[in-house]
């Protein structure tokens, strides 16, 4: 790069000149506070491109670290989910990475405070340093993702990889990404199989993307089937309507595909005060798979969350193994599971 001398590792300076802005906006944007001042999403991403083309790194010791192995892989969430009993939902993701990275030769590093603000949610960042840069790589997971950080990471060449699919505009992050697209046409057409034409939606008010994996899998599958929904969550609407339960009462539905275990019971309870029983009258299915003591219960789909963290791990070791392959994203079938909820119509 012109001015910059020959052997001397880039500065935030020469990102500024690089990407034609003030070397302000560069601490900004690298210290995580752009959105505050409301700096352009294309001002970022210029000094983002910057930041990948000069190999520049905030922290000194990580810039030396960058050619080392240490043998550690990170595992960062982004809210508190590290789990307080075995129901909860990470822990077989934890699980599954701990043992594949025992089976590797890896040590597991785990951020639990790294930048914590007052929120509750957790940073990579703070002081324009990325506190990853211990690990060789880390595995991403959590439902409250900051896509700016993943995209800062993925920028500045960080190996990293994220459990579930998030979209982060201008960066292909690698992903290991559950099939719940796939898994959700696979319902449908197993309660279509058992002679199911009239069919409802219960939507979560959530929107992510899994969330929209399922919602996509789910349309798709009516459609291809020429089958009929008119609820409310099939139109886009959260959480259960009661005027369209007694809808359903009345013969409107014979199968409920649901998003969470939650709104099953919730269904289940509704349903009952109308005197309607699953799945006599009734068949449901959910989205989401149920925990330990209700496996089997509702027929559903798995989350095949051990295998997951296995696969992060062995994805990451490939990518540290060769920096230079592009690095891909995976998608992960979920099984069905039977469950006592789908009978045919009667």
């Amino acid at each position: 790069m012109t001015g910059q001398r020959r052997g001397r590792a880039p500065n935030q300076a020469d990102v500024a000149r690089l990407a034609g802005v003030s070397q302000s906006a560069v601490s900004r944007v690298i210290s995580g506070d752009a959105a505050t001042v409301r700096i352009s999403e294309e001002t970022r991403r210029r000094v983002f491109d910057a930041v990948k083309e000069l190999g520049y790194v905030a922290n000194p010791a990580a810039r030396a670290m960058r050619n080392q192995r240490n043998n550690l892989l990170g595992v960062h969430t982004f809210e508190r989910v590290f789990p307080h009993a075995r129901e909860d939902f990470y822990f077989e993701f934890l699980l599954g990475i701990e043992e594949r990275a025992e089976e590797t030769g890896f040590d597991l590093v785990l951020f639990t405070s790294t930048g914590a603000g007052g929120d509750g949610e957790r940073k990579i960042y703070r002081g324009g340093t990325n506190r990853l840069n211990l690990a060789d790589g880390s595995i991403l997971l959590g439902v409250a993702t900051d896509r700016g950080e993943l995209a800062r990471l993925w920028y500045e060449g960080y190996t990293f990889v994220h459990i579930g699919r998030r979209e982060v505009p201008g960066a292909e992050i690698p992903q290991i990404i559950p099939d719940y697209r796939t898994a959700s046409g696979q319902i449908v057409e197993r309660l279509a199989d058992h002679g199911h034409r009239r069919f409802g939606y219960v939507r979560d008010w959530l929107e992510l993307e899994p969330y929209a994996d399922r919602r996509t899998g789910y349309a798709e599958a009516v459609a291809r089937l020429g089958l009929t929904d008119t609820s409310p969550g099939h139109l886009g609407m959260a959480d259960l309507d009661q005027a369209w339960l007694d809808e359903v009462a009345d013969g409107a539905a014979t199968a409920i595909v649901v998003e969470s275990v939650r709104l099953a019971e919730s269904l289940r309870d509704g349903l009952a005060c109308r005197g309607r029983k699953i799945p006599e009258d009734v068949s449901v299915a959910v989205l989401e798979g149920a925990s330990a003591d209700l496996a089997g219960q509702w027929a559903s789909l798995e989350i095949p969350r051990k295998e997951i963290g296995r696969i992060a791990v062995d994805q990451l070791h490939a990518m540290l193994d060769d920096p230079g392959k592009r690095a891909e994203s995976v998608l992960v079938p979920c099984p069905l599971v039977p469950g006592a909820t789908i009978a045919a119509v009667s």
